[in-house]
């Protein structure tokens, strides 16, 4: 079995038992070992399964997990304690490239009937698990020091994060297990958890879970096995990484991993870069940012800034551009020495593309939609171009400020016609993959004699804005291009190195075309 710090589990959850051996052949493809969830099984093919079983055992080239699942420790079948017990009784050799994951209770309950000498397991193949599907329990150190009293030989506690926060008792665990010797599986799930799907194994955790695909993901914020390899390249991940991020509510649907992850590998550069989906900026700044109040203990060098957060970040940084000040706006942060240094790319990559389509931007009439950091970025890079802008907000009053600082003109959106801008641009996250996808900030009669629709979300590459626009004969520009052009300068803050930028839009675009499919049959 590999003993490198990106070990990666393939869990197994068919409903047949004739899927069985099919499913097992394609896990060794991809993972170091594997998952066979029990607990998946239709309750008519249990039975059938169990048969099959001793035939998979003496594969002894695949190094696999039997797991059946108890209903509240999010398991799928109905089987009850007794049920459960009695099979796992049968259980007492096994080759040794095979483990079993047993719940606390039956470990305990087990441990307890061996010391009576009713029973006599090898607990070098035990895994004592314990799942919490709602939250962080407030008892996680008790819960470990249970499991640490047990004979099994590996912990594992899965439990939820709702906020990015979550993650840091999971890293305490795997650093308290590594002190104390003992083998360890702890994982965060949901969005806000992936961070420690990725950077665990490097931190001491026994292995990662990685799926087949998406639809056989068997526990929230699983990626695949191929997301672990290919994107964050999590062989060769170790404690001396560079780590970056992208942080903001939601980040599910940003390519930006994909596209930095991919410079570093074109650079050889032992970094990484990962969605960290925070919903309090305050507090992830100060408990895992800030050196001076940072609670975990990690590598981290810079960060990427999106919505909503890039005004909020900016009360804790040690220094800013002055651009990024005048925009209020940070959407790029470098990590160096004790220092949080603050900028501001997004200007120059909204700006690039317009260049290239229209030339000269000197008295351009340009309308703008949303108030917010991309906004207030457009804004101040029209200002110094010698354009026209005018903004255009839900609420003119609450967004007075953000107008008046670079005296254009704002406007109801309600009912607006822009007939009479050369450009519109659409600066809300209006029509971005998933939670906005269906949205879009004015419809087609209201873009009616527009020259360009610019919209800055670049995932889908078509919106439902540009759709629209289309649909009026509008000439239309994606936030492909500008995605691009900022994340080249972040890479430059970052590294001091100069990326492949034909890399970052190859990666971008394979990626935004294999979204398309998937739209089109959901």
């Amino acid at each position: 079995m590999k003993t490198s710090a990106g070990r990666i589990c393939i869990p197994i959850g068919v409903r047949r038992a004739t899927e069985i051996a099919e499913a097992i052949k394609r896990a060794a493809e991809v993972g170091d070992l594997m998952e066979l969830r029990l607990d998946y099984l239709e309750q008519t093919e249990f039975s059938a399964a169990l048969e099959l079983l001793p035939e998979y055992l003496n594969h002894t080239e695949y190094s696999i997990i039997l797991t059946l699942r108890s209903r509240d420790q999010g398991g799928h079948a109905s089987i009850d304690d007794e049920a459960r017990r009695n099979l796992w009784s049968s259980f007492r050799s096994l080759p040794t490239n095979y483990f079993v994951d047993w719940e606390l209770d039956l470990v305990e309950a087990f441990s307890r009937q061996e010391a009576d000498k009713k029973l006599a397991f090898d607990w070098q193949q035990v895994i004592c698990s314990d799942h919490d599907f709602g939250s962080v329990p407030a008892d996680l150190d008790d819960i470990y020091e249970r499991m640490a009293a047990t004979p099994a030989h590996i912990i594992k506690i899965a439990v939820h994060a709702n906020d990015i926060t979550d993650c840091i008792p999971v890293f305490r665990l795997l650093d308290r297990a590594q002190s104390e010797e003992r083998e360890m599986i702890a994982i965060a799930m949901g969005s806000a958890g992936l961070m420690t799907r990725v950077l665990g194994p490097s931190r001491g955790s026994f292995l990662t879970y990685g799926s087949l695909d998406g639809p056989s993901a068997t526990a929230p914020g699983q990626l695949t096995a191929k997301e672990l390899r290919e994107v964050y390249r999590i062989d060769q991940i170790n404690r001396q990484t560079n780590i970056f991020g992208i942080v903001g509510h939601p980040v599910s649907h940003s390519l930006s991993p994909h596209i930095h992850n991919a410079a570093f590998a074109a650079s050889c550069l032992n970094a990484v870069y990962l969605p960290f989906d925070v919903q309090n900026a305050n507090e992830f700044m100060r408990r895992m940012v800030q050196a001076a109040s940072r609670e975990i203990d990690w590598n981290l060098c810079g960060l990427s800034v999106t919505s909503p957060h890039k005004l909020a970040v900016m009360n804790w940084l040690d220094w800013i551009e002055p651009a990024a000040k005048e925009m209020q706006a940070v959407n790029t942060i470098v990590i160096g020495e004790g220092e949080l240094r603050g900028y501001n790319t997004d200007a120059i990559g909204f700006i690039s593309p317009l260049r290239v389509k229209l030339g000269t931007l000197k008295q351009a009439r340009c309308a703008i939609i949303g108030a917010g950091g991309a906004a207030r970025a457009a804004l101040w890079a029209l200002h110094r171009e010698g354009a026209h802008a005018d903004l255009f907000v839900r609420d003119p009053a609450r967004a007075q400020i953000v107008s008046s600082q670079f005296g254009a003109e704002c406007k109801s959106i309600a009912d607006a016609s822009f007939k009479d801008f050369d450009v519109v641009i659409n600066a809300t996250p209006l029509g971005t993959l998933d939670e906005h996808e269906d949205e879009s900030p004015v419809n087609a009669e209201q873009l009616r004699g527009v020259g360009l629709a610019y919209d800055l979300v670049y995932n889908p590459l078509e919106t439902r804005f540009l759709r629209a626009a289309r649909s009026v004969g509008c000439e239309t520009l994606n936030g492909l291009e500008m995605l691009i052009a900022q994340a080249v300068e972040q890479f430059k803050l970052w590294t001091g190195r100069v990326p492949d930028a034909e890399v970052m839009r190859e990666v971008a675009v394979t990626k935004l075309r294999a979204f398309a499919p998937l739209r089109e049959t959901s």
